[in-house]
């Protein structure tokens, strides 16, 4: 769309542009005087924090602290639908009553309206984006209600705030009940847990636990020295079953060694191989030379090794005696017997410990679990008891209910806010100029499917466009059909009120007569036919028609085009040019005449006007002949293709120089589309604003698809644009 198109749609429907434009501006005024905007108070509070109290999870800290920041708007948000709830809104119709706030808008008493209508005329919003000021604001027809009504809103709002974020009183009845409950879990947990215990014979698990390891590690150790007691004690009393008894006897040299010392010989070697022997044993466990316990055996070897040395360093014959035998087997064999006693009281012992192990450990998960339960419930318990008390004591303080909001504004006098209602009448002014032009450009774009401007004729239905003739009847032009009355061109019988005032078809006179518009009748139209006239003549000339007659036909899509007029004025501008002769043919079956008259003459037939001797009856004015279609003066004209297929023979051998068809509308039943073959030039007639396109189209085709040579000319179009604007963007058009 060109600025030249934009230009057009504006000025052809300026009238209705201007008149919904004028309606927003009267709504927008109607809105000034019947709907002023309401009173209205306007206050700000600062959110500096939400305490947001913790749920009933009952470990861990009973609520934290949320700052708003610049990622707070969620918890604006949550506090300005607080602030415009449905509750606030009762309770302030309660405090302040219905009959109050209903007063200026209907009257009555009703609760729930009144509870409605301050939720619908509260508003809250953040200051800014990211801000923690909220502004609320409270509109009411009543100045005298406004402020008082936002003030109780307010002070609600701190209640209910306090009531939601914090921990004090909002949860008594639950946490009481939860205190209760956790109450009983806690005794049965505590009665589980001492049947277990009870049952496994302990008082502490760690401490039962460690006490049966150090019994059963000191058992094991025993068993270990008495083990290998044994096995010195059996290993000498071998050594007595194979070797007599010793005798000592004593000499001069070496004096004799005494009894006592060789028992106590024997027991430090006997000693020093269950040392050596528990010393390997600890290494074959995995205990490294560092542990305390290979130390701890290290420590007594080399002590026993001391020993050891000095009795043979005092007696040095006593190395070479061995274990010695007892002074008597009796007292070996009682040794033994007491060791193996002791073995079996220890084996006892460790298979007893060792089951009690068994069984406190297969009790241990269970014992543990009780016990954590149990560490749970009593934190939970104690935090409960906390809560309550606290809750206790800040209902019985009621102190700092909303300590976290600050007053940035109290509730303002009540005013009106013309800013907006401004910015409403700005839209409803500006609503009705879119409006309008929205239109004008929703009809010129999809619902008007005329052909309306020159520029379609080429560019939509792709004709050469010979001429575009003004509606004569608009645009100051119908002043100068009335400049002279001059003599109309008319058949007799035709009267002065027969003739059309404008651009339109000729009609029947009331008489039956046919009419031609004389151009001195409508002079202003005379200017175009010469146009018509010498782009016709251009065309020939440039196609290199040189014969005579030349045919041309002139039809239309429609009804009411114009066709017989610019027929008319057509043949008048060819027949003062030069010195030819033209011949105007009526085709029209509704405007045929069985007999008509000029001058008192009869006009002649179309067979008859090719005669010389007749051609003066169709004689209308210099060089101008016009004649029906019809050969019986009797009958309508019917032309057929063939009948009119044996004059052309008479058409080519008259001495006419244009030949001019005025046809009827193209359809589907015409005889048009069959004739315009046969014609030099076929001009198709288009009505502006009135022809539809496709129609036009449609006609277009089927003449084109005969074979004939297609020309447009629109006709009675308007100019809608400025002559300036016309000649700067429509100059083509």
């Amino acid at each position: 769309m060109t600025l030249g198109d934009i230009y057009y749609v504006l000025f052809r429907h300026k009238w209705k542009i201007v008149l919904l434009s004028l309606a927003g501006i009267l709504a927008a005024v109607a809105l000034y005087f019947l709907k002023p905007p309401p009173y209205q108070s306007q206050a700000e509070l600062l959110i500096q924090y939400v305490p947001q109290a913790g749920s009933l999870s009952l470990v861990g800290s009973d609520q934290k602290v949320i700052v708003p920041d610049s990622r707070g708007d969620d918890i604006i948000n949550s506090e300005i639908q607080i602030l415009t709830s449905l509750d606030l809104a009762e309770e302030a119709v309660t405090n302040i009553g219905a009959a109050n706030i209903l007063a200026r808008v209907g009257g009555g008493s009703n609760a729930i309206k009144a509870a409605a209508l301050v939720r619908n005329n509260l508003q809250g919003e953040p200051a800014a984006k990211s801000s923690s000021v909220i502004v609320v604001t409270f509109k009411h027809p009543d100045p005298q209600i406004v402020q008082p009504i936002l003030q109780e809103v307010i002070n609600d709002y701190f209640q209910r705030h306090y009531e939601i974020h914090s921990a004090a009183g909002q949860y008594d009845d639950a946490l009481s009940r939860e205190r209760s409950t956790l109450s009983v879990q806690l005794n049965d947990t505590e009665q589980q847990l001492a049947n277990l215990k009870n049952k496994a014979n302990i008082i502490s698990l760690d401490d039962t636990r460690k006490g049966l390891a150090d019994q059963i590690f000191k058992i094991q150790g025993a068993i270990l020295d008495a083990q290998a007691e044994l096995a010195g004690y059996e290993s000498a009393m071998k050594q007595e079953d194979k070797a007599p008894l010793l005798k000592l006897e004593t000499t001069n040299a070496q004096p004799a060694i005494p009894s006592d010392q060789i028992d106590g010989y024997n027991d430090i070697c006997a000693r020093l191989n269950l040392l050596r022997k528990k010393e390997q044993d600890y290494l074959v466990q995995g205990f490294t030379r560092s542990n305390v316990l290979v130390q701890e055996v290290d420590g007594q070897i080399a002590d026993t090794v001391k020993a050891k040395a000095r009795l043979e360093e005092k007696y040095p014959q006593i190395a070479g005696l061995g274990i010695a035998s007892l002074a008597s087997g009796g007292q070996a064999g009682a040794q033994i017997v007491a060791l193996q006693a002791k073995l079996k009281a220890w084996d006892a012992q460790l298979d007893q410990l060792q089951m009690q192990a068994t069984n406190l450990n297969s009790l241990a998960p269970t014992i543990v679990q009780l016990e954590r339960t149990k560490a749970i419930q009593e934190a939970n318990y104690q935090n409960l008891a906390t809560k309550v008390e606290n809750s206790h004591i800040d209902a019985a303080l009621a102190t700092g209910k909303a300590p976290n909001i600050k007053w940035v504004q109290m509730p303002s006098p009540p005013y009106r806010d013309w800013v907006k209602a401004q910015k409403l009448m700005a839209m409803v002014a500006f609503g009705g100029i879119f409006v309008g032009l929205a239109w004008a450009f929703l009809i010129e774009l999809y619902l008007d499917r005329s052909v309306r401007r020159p520029v379609e004729i080429e560019a939509k239905l792709k004709l050469p466009l010979f001429l575009s003739i003004p509606d004569v009847s608009r645009n100051s032009h119908s002043r100068l059909a009335k400049i002279a009355e001059r003599r109309q061109l008319r058949l007799h019988n035709a009267t002065e009120d027969d003739a059309p005032a404008g651009g339109g078809d000729p009609s029947p006179g009331k008489n039956g007569a046919l009419q031609v518009v004389s151009l001195e009748r409508n002079p202003s139209l005379q200017p175009f036919y010469e146009a018509l006239r010498d782009r016709l003549l251009v065309h020939f000339e440039v196609k290199n028609l040189t014969h005579k007659p030349k045919l041309v036909a002139v039809t239309s899509a429609g009804q009411g085009a114009g066709v017989s007029t610019i027929a008319a004025g057509l043949a008048a501008s060819l027949s003062r040019t030069g010195d030819g002769n033209v011949l105007l043919v009526d085709m029209n079956l509704e405007q045929g005449a069985a007999q008509q008259f000029y001058k008192g003459k009869a006009s002649c037939g179309l067979d008859a006007a090719l005669k010389n001797e007749t051609k003066e009856g169709a004689l209308v004015q210099e060089n101008l002949y016009v004649v029906t279609g019809n050969s019986n003066n009797n009958e309508l004209p019917r032309f057929l293709p063939k009948r009119f297929a044996a004059l052309v023979p008479k058409l080519k051998a008259s001495d006419y120089d244009y030949i001019i068809f005025d046809l009827p509308p193209v359809s589907q039943t015409s005889i048009t589309s069959r004739l315009a073959r046969l014609m030099d030039m076929v001009l198709l007639v288009v009505e502006s604003e009135k022809n539809n396109r496709e129609v036009v189209q449609q006609a277009s085709t089927w003449l084109t698809e005969s074979g004939a040579t297609v020309g447009a000319v629109l006709n009675k179009t308007r100019q809608y644009v400025p002559e300036r604007l016309h000649q700067e963007f429509l100059s083509d058009k």
